[in-house]
């Protein structure tokens, strides 16, 4: 609708964009996941706090707020998205609350420690993010889309990817050395040489067309790693 998603994005072509669907049945599909998402989130609510209706409405509201987050990112005049803070949200809906809010749910108990896995899935998340960013800042900037990585240049947000990267390994190792139960929890470890062969590729792009697929590696990756880390706790 803004423009943004032109013929010189060098990303794969978007369904609206393309004309595959328009926008009238973008908003209807937004409208049917938004119930569903309402509709299985209560029902988890339902199912973890009984009758306990403070809870409830507290769960509801972060449920509330993300499902607003997620819409906000892009639309509208105020989308954060536009302003460069789409890297936060991601990191605290995408790691913190989703992680957090998951184990409170199925655990009814909370420990801070937890936050430093979901920690991880927020900085990974965002590198996934960032990637995309890194791949559109030129059209991002000239459609007037002042993400992270078009504020920081290209340079800056290579390393910045790699401080992401770094940093969510970091803080679940952190958490296994604080948890540590069996040696099976660093079962984690062995997806490390991935992220670091796909570092190592994403410097060696010539082209920022070319960045396309390591944003869908690190995305695998991201999913790699939970399972295997979810593995190793079960060990």
């Amino acid at each position: 609708m803004r423009g943004t998603d032109n013929d010189q994005r060098l990303g794969p072509v978007r369904t609206v964009q393309g004309g595959e669907i328009s926008p009238k049945q973008m908003r209807m599909g937004m409208l049917l996941l938004v119930i569903l998402t309402l509709l299985s989130g209560i029902w988890l609510i339902y199912e973890s706090f009984g009758n306990h209706w403070i809870k409830e409405i507290v769960f509801l509201a972060f449920g509330l707020m993300a499902i607003v987050a997620s819409v906000k990112y892009t639309v509208g005049k105020k989308s954060y998205g536009y302003a460069g803070f789409g890297d936060i949200f991601v990191f605290v809906f995408f790691g913190l609350l989703a992680v957090a809010g998951t184990y409170y749910l199925n655990t009814l108990s909370f420990s801070w420690s937890v936050l430093l896995p979901a920690a991880t899935l927020g900085f990974f998340s965002t590198a996934v993010l960032n990637l995309n960013n890194m791949r559109d800042m030129e059209n991002d900037l000239q459609s007037g889309k002042k993400t992270v990585a078009g504020r920081i240049g290209y340079k800056a947000a290579l390393r910045y990817q790699v401080l992401l990267i770094v940093t969510g390994f970091l803080a679940t190792f952190v958490y296994i050395l604080f948890t540590f139960q069996s040696y099976w929890e660093f079962l984690f470890l062995i997806t490390l040489p991935l992220f670091i062969a796909n570092l190592t590729g994403i410097y060696k792009v010539n082209n920022q067309k070319q960045l396309d697929p390591y944003l869908k590696k690190t995305a695998l990756g991201t999913l790699l790693f939970v399972v295997v880390f979810g593995i190793g706790l079960l060990l």
